[in-house]
C-alpha cells in the first residue's frame, strides 16, 4: 500500500509533464491511412522508450504504418500492454483544432482515443524505474498503428506477443465515468450484394425485377436478427442502389455492420446473415464478411485482472468500477485467445471520434499510477 501512493505522488509531480507530452502527441497527425504521418508519429514514440532505456524494435509495414514495440525490464513471463497510435482524423486536423486545454480539460483530435493512453504507459514505467520497483515479469509495448481499421496487419503481432503474456493491459479510453472495461462486444462487417433486371419504369414495368424491392425484404430481415436482450445487433447502414427513378433497379448492396457479446451469438446468427436467401425468384443474391473481431467476454481471467486493479485504486482512495462496450479493441484478440485481459485502462474523458473529444488532466497521473501498480503485481 506504501509503495502505491508513493507512485501516485511521484506521478502526480510529472502530471505537467505528462501534459506537455500529450500535447506533443495530440499535435502530431498520424491518421490510419496515412503511413508517411503515422511513420513520424511512431518516430516520436519510439523514441520515448528509448529515452526510458527500452529495447525498442520499429516493425517495419509496407502498406501500413510503422508498429513499435518496447521492452522493458527482465523476467521469464511477460505482461503486454496495448496502445495504438494511429486516429480516425484525417491529415491537417491538428492545424484546424490544435491541443487546448481549458476548465480542467485537454481537448484535440486524438486526445481521449488514445493518445492519451500511451502518454500514461510512458509515464507508468518511469516512475517505477525512477523509484526503483521492478516488475518480476518483462514489460512488453506494442504500439500500432491500425486499430482504428481492423488492425490487419498488426493483428498477427498482437496475438503472437499474446500467447507469450500472463496478462494484456489496454490503455484504450476507460468507459463514460471512468470505468474499466472486462467485456466488448464482436465486431462483424458483411456486404449483400443484390441483382435484379433493368427495364423502363414507364413503358416496361413489368419486364423489371427490382433490387431495391428486394433490399427492403432484406434490410428488414436482417434487422430482425437484433436481440437486445442477448447484445446481438444487426444494422444495415449503408445502401446503394438504382441510376435514376425512371429506371428499375438492377443493383443494389447493403453494408451490414453485426455486434455480439458472445462466441456462441456470433454462430447462431453469423449463418443466418450468410444463408440469406432471395425473395424474388429471380434475383441473385451474394453476401461477403466475417467476424473480424471475436467479442472479449467477461472472463473469469478479465475479472481477475479487474479486482486486482479495484483493489490498487482503493489503496490511493480510487473506487474503479467495471464496464463494457459495442465498440472493439486489441483486446477482443487477446482475450480470444484465453488470456487474461483488461482493457479501458486509458484516459479518462469522453468523445471518442468526436469533435467534443476530451480528457480529465487530472485523471492522468491517477490512471497512470493503476497501470504501475498492476505491472507490479500481476
Amino acid at each position: 500500500m506504501a509503495d502505491q501512493r508513493r507512485i501516485l505522488a511521484h506521478l502526480k509531480s510529472y502530471q505537467d509533464q505528462m501534459i506537455d507530452l500529450l500535447e506533443g502527441f495530440t499535435n502530431t497527425d498520424s491518421p490510419s491511412t496515412d503511413k508517411p504521418l503515422v511513420d513520424t508519429f511512431a518516430n516520436l514514440v519510439a523514441q520515448q522508450w528509448k529515452d526510458l532505456g527500452a529495447k525498442v524494435t520499429v516493425l517495419e509495414q509496407d502498406k501500413y504504418g510503422n508498429h513499435v514495440k518496447a521492452e522493458w525490464g527482465s523476467g521469464d513471463e511477460t505482461i503486454l500492454i496495448l496502445c495504438h497510435m494511429d486516429t480516425v482524423w484525417d491529415a491537417g486536423e491538428t492545424q484546424r483544432r490544435p491541443f487546448r486545454v481549458q476548465n480542467g480539460k485537454a481537448y484535440g483530435p486524438g486526445v481521449y482515443d488514445m493518445k492519451a493512453g500511451i502518454v500514461q504507459a510512458i509515464f507508468a514505467v518511469k516512475t517505477l524505474k525512477d523509484l526503483g520497483l521492478l516488475p518480476g515479469k518483462k514489460i512488453v509495448v506494442l504500439h500500432n498503428s491500425d486499430e482504428e481499421i481492423g488492425s490487419p496487419s498488426s493483428r498477427p503481432i498482437i496475438e503472437d506477443e499474446a500467447r507469450k503474456a500472463s496478462a494484456v493491459l489496454v490503455l484504450e479510453p476507460t468507459a463514460l465515468g471512468g470505468s474499466l472495461k472486462t467485456w466488448r462486444k464482436g465486431v462483424g462487417s458483411f456486404t449483400v450484394s443484390i441483382k435484379g433486371r433493368a427495364s423502363h419504369a414507364g413503358a416496361d414495368y413489368e419486364k423489371g425485377v427490382s433490387a431495391i424491392t428486394e433490399a427492403a425484404h432484406q434490410i428488414l430481415r436482417l434487422h430482425g436478427l437484433t436481440d437486445l436482450d442477448a447484445g446481438t445487433t444487426v444494422n444495415v447502414g449503408v445502401v446503394k442502389a438504382g441510376t435514376r427513378s425512371n429506371v428499375i433497379a438492377e443493383q443494389a448492396t447493403l453494408e451490414v455492420d453485426l455486434r455480439v457479446k458472445t462466441l456462441d451469438a456470433a454462430n447462431t446468427v453469423i449463418p443466418e446473415i450468410k444463408g440469406l436467401k432471395p425473395v424474388h425468384p429471380e434475383v441473385t443474391l451474394e453476401v461477403k464478411g466475417e467476424l473480424n473481431r471475436p467479442p472479449m467476454e467477461r472472463t473469469e481471467g478479465n475479472l481477475r485482472l479487474f479486482n486486482l486493479a479495484q483493489e490498487i485504486g482503493r489503496e490511493m482512495g480510487m473506487e474503479l468500477t467495471e464496464s463494457g462496450t459495442g465498440g472493439g479493441s486489441d483486446g477482443n484478440f487477446t482475450s480470444a485467445l484465453g488470456i487474461p485481459t483488461l482493457d479501458g485502462l486509458g484516459a479518462v474523458g469522453d468523445g471518442a471520434h468526436a469533435l467534443t473529444e476530451y480528457v480529465v488532466l487530472s485523471s492522468l497521473p491517477e490512471r497512470a499510477a493503476v497501470v504501475a501498480g498492476l505491472l507490479l503485481r500481476i
